[in-house]
């Protein structure tokens, strides 16, 4: 498809990690740009503007650390890059991404038929390792991976491997302002209440045991000192909401569809 680009992100000096990725992806005839991952691990959080504290405590129920604020720089700096080239489509692998069929192939077969579903999609997560509340839409199979595209009511969580519309990336760039959560959990509030977020299941692409650098250490950080007393209570309102959410407009993107068919 000569209107999607593909990129990796990877941090410097991790070259190990990127041979083999770089391996997987030769295997399916894929090339890939490399985008230098942003190493948050060591950062001063004081010290970050586009970071809100206080909004993460009251939305998360924890401060961030520097390994998702990594992460999420990586992102931002990814769908940058994109809108400055003239691809169509962005597909992101971080570098522990492992595909399980020719992703290209599977999003040359998918595109075309999302684009008169939903011309207006935002953002696909073709890694994620869970779902919940979505709508079905139309299978396929690639290399014997059989999978369905679907409607994520309720975004997957994880940005191991996602695919941007040029809109979707413009949106995100454009609309950032300050940082109140990790990237994938941004993802799902921004998607789950706009809707036009897709994924498909099972995950074409899932991931090796290899922990990401980029968040190295993080899980320890989070479940220490930077939980709040309240971050239970937070987290189960953060889910109920967003599902409530979810389950609001799997309703009406399902009239929307069965009245698309019967006019199409």
């Amino acid at each position: 498809m000569q209107s999607l680009d593909v990129y990796v992100i990877n941090l410097d000096g991790s070259n190990d990690r990127l041979e083999a990725i770089s391996g997987r992806l030769a295997a399916y005839g894929v090339t890939f740009k490399r985008v230098s991952a942003f190493d948050g691990r060591k950062l001063d959080l004081a010290t970050v503007a586009d970071y809100d504290e206080n909004r993460a405590e009251r939305y998360m129920g924890r401060s961030l650390v520097g390994g998702e604020i990594g992460c999420y720089r990586s992102h931002l700096d990814a769908a940058t890059r994109f809108l400055a080239s003239d691809a169509r489509y962005l597909l992101i692998l971080e570098d522990d991404a492992l595909p399980l069929c020719n992703p290209v192939a599977l999003l040359e077969k998918a595109l075309p038929d999302l684009e008169k579903i939903d011309p207006n999609w935002r953002l696909i997560n073709i890694g994620n390792n869970k779902l919940k509340i979505a709508t079905p839409l139309a299978s396929y199979t690639v290399n014997d991976h059989a999978c369905e595209l679907v409607a994520a009511h309720y975004f997957p969580m994880t940005t191991s491997a996602i695919v941007w519309s040029r809109e979707g990336a413009r949106l995100f760039v454009e609309g950032h302002r300050k940082m109140f959560a990790p990237v994938d959990n941004y993802f799902r509030y921004w998607l789950t209440r706009s809707g036009h977020g897709y994924s498909f299941w099972p995950a074409p692409v899932t991931t090796t045991d290899a922990a990401s650098q980029i968040l190295a250490s993080s899980g320890q950080q989070r479940k220490t000192n930077k939980r709040k007393w309240y971050y239970g209570i937070t987290k189960q309102r953060r889910l109920m909401e967003d599902k409530l959410i979810a389950f609001v407009h799997k309703k009406r993107f399902r009239r929307h569809i069965k009245a698309a068919r019967r006019h199409g």
